[in-house]
């Protein structure tokens, strides 16, 4: 039996394939793993827990800002990776309302490298069609840096490939009581009685509403936690996890997270009919 049973009805897409030329070599691990990339069964929606940066410093015996800088090279790579495989969206978990009782030197280093990050990459954000935004309550951010968001933002709005969504001040639990409430205001505002609410007039409250549905949540680092991050929208997702630290990772790992992806037999709580099954 064939490792991974659906190659045999897998499309193989040359242009997607054509994407990667200028980046593969030729004979590489990443080469290999995108021969098994089967390009009609893609994950519409792929969000990353980046962690491990604290470890991958202490590891070094550096300072943890020193695994923040490295992580920017992996956020690059997942970004790339995902515009070129033609994802609709990728949502990077950044910095959450947690995040907040870390060490100011920390927090104030965080908020330097996001600007510089903005600044620096948004040409080649441009350039392959991705379209920028932020979730999560960003107007309690420092003003120099919502002002690079919006500019990434604004530069970027008519951009209709990948979204990118990065989350910053980002808490799940807050994102679901503050759709619930818009949800409440919105029925009362039509004359509606909020007994009346549904899941859908809560997900069209949430943060990434107008996203694909998440399919994939990939977390770095081995922990064996979500970290409040996405819960409504992960509530049939798949779930991988990778021991690589987030600044070890690269394109590599994000192919192999697509591949495992592949093999699962999503049922969304149903079951499957099997042929000829008596």
């Amino acid at each position: 039996m064939p490792r991974f049973p659906f190659a045999s009805s897998c499309q193989r897409d040359v242009a997607l394939l054509a994407n990667f030329g200028p980046v593969v070599e030729k004979g590489s691990r990443d080469e290999a793993l995108l021969a098994r990339v089967c390009w009609d069964k893609l994950p519409r929606h792929i969000a990353i827990i980046m962690d491990g940066n604290g470890r991958w410093a202490g590891a070094r015996g550096r300072p943890r800002v020193a695994g923040h800088r490295a992580g920017v090279e992996a956020v690059r790579a997942a970004v790339d990776t995902g515009a070129r495989l033609g994802l609709g969206a990728l949502t990077l978990y950044a910095f959450s309302t947690e995040n907040w009782k870390r060490p100011r030197m920390e927090v104030d280093a965080l908020m330097r490298m996001l600007k510089r990050y903005l600044r620096s990459e948004l040409d080649e954000i441009k350039a392959q069609n991705i379209r920028f935004q932020t979730i999560g309550r960003t107007e309690v951010l420092p003003e120099s840096v919502r002002r690079e968001i919006e500019r990434a933002a604004t530069t970027t709005a008519e951009n209709r490939g990948m979204v990118l969504s990065v989350a910053l001040n980002y808490g799940g639990r807050a994102e679901i009581a503050h759709a619930c409430r818009a949800a409440v205001r919105r029925l009362q505002k039509e004359g509606l009685a909020p007994d009346g609410i549904t899941e859908e007039n809560i997900e069209q409250e949430l943060y990434t509403t107008g996203l694909p549905e998440l399919d994939l949540l990939v977390r770095t680092s081995g922990e064996m936690r979500i970290s409040n991050f996405l819960l409504w929208q992960a509530a049939y997702s798949e779930i991988y996890v990778t021991e690589t630290l987030w600044p070890d990772f690269r394109r590599t790992q994000m192919l192999e997270a697509v591949i495992e992806f592949q093999r699962r037999d999503r049922r969304f709580g149903g079951l499957k009919l099997v042929a000829n099954a008596q």
